[in-house]
């Protein structure tokens, strides 16, 4: 099935934000085409799960009304983006999100980005320019080929590694954001993970575990094979709280190699 592109005309660009470190958020899509099936956004945007990573609509004059906005607009830190990911891959083509980082740039507003693709390197140039940036990388797990099938239209583990090593020569603040936190995830291979993330110069970890609103197991479920949908059920729903210990064995593991680590999701 191909992915539906749909243009739209928005009517603001940014809104004042709830999640703590952000003023604004600045959302260049609706939908998201990564198609991650444990996303919790449908359930915000009441949209129907089985449409989720089949449709994007792409704002097309968002970055004309952002200029009208941070005219007025107190200054304050930008979140790109809280309900999509700004570098999905309809941004290729359509670059809404470069188009509004220049504005953003020009004005001087502090941007704060996660993504999950690698294609936020291309646009180093701008963020390298800007007086206040960082960037911040979701990395769920350590084995791809589980993350093909739950993020299966986002970059490979390897290529984000990458992308927050490219960041960090730029000399631009990075964060790796484990969250959610693959509850298959083996101690040792959170370890060897966690090294490769510090080996690319990055030393800020956030964690979060699984939100699971309505419709986010069934879907989860759906895309497993039978082995690790068992290990999945198990460490999420059993009585041995096997999830709680992945994540305070990230915790210490951090401290242990001298990362920052912080806790989302309480």
């Amino acid at each position: 099935m191909g992915i539906k592109v749909i243009e739209v005309e928005c009517k603001t660009a940014l809104s004042e934000s709830r999640l703590p470190g952000y003023d604004y958020a600045l959302n260049p899509y609706r939908g998201c085409t990564h198609g991650c099936r444990y996303c919790y956004v449908p359930n915000l945007l009441d949209i129907p799960r089985r449409e989720w990573g089949a449709f994007v609509e792409v704002k097309r004059n968002m970055p004309k009304v952002l200029v009208s906005e941070l005219r007025r607009k107190k200054r304050g830190i930008v979140g790109l983006s809280t309900t999509t990911d700004p570098y999905q891959p309809s941004e290729k083509e359509h670059k809404v999100t470069r188009y509004c980082l220049e504005q953003l740039m020009r004005f001087d507003f502090p941007v704060s980005i996660l993504t999950k693709s690698d294609m936020v390197v291309r646009d180093l140039d701008l963020l390298s320019r800007f007086s206040e940036k960082e960037v911040g990388i979701t990395i769920t797990t350590a084995n791809d080929s589980e993350r093909a099938l739950l993020e299966p239209q986002a970059s490979t583990i390897e290529s984000r590694i990458k992308a927050l090593e490219a960041c960090n020569k730029k000399g631009i603040a990075t964060y790796a954001f484990i969250g959610p936190l693959y509850p298959t995830m083996r101690k040792e291979g959170l370890e060897a993970l966690l090294e490769e993330i510090k080996n690319a110069g990055t030393v800020r970890i956030m964690a979060d575990r699984l939100n699971q609103k309505p419709g986010v197991w069934s879907a989860i479920n759906n895309a497993l094979d039978k082995e690790r949908a068992v290990i999945w059920k198990d460490r999420l729903f059993g009585k041995h709280r096997l999830y709680d210990d992945l994540f305070s064995h990230l915790k210490k593991t951090c401290m242990e190699k001298g990362m920052a680590f912080e806790m989302q999701g309480y």
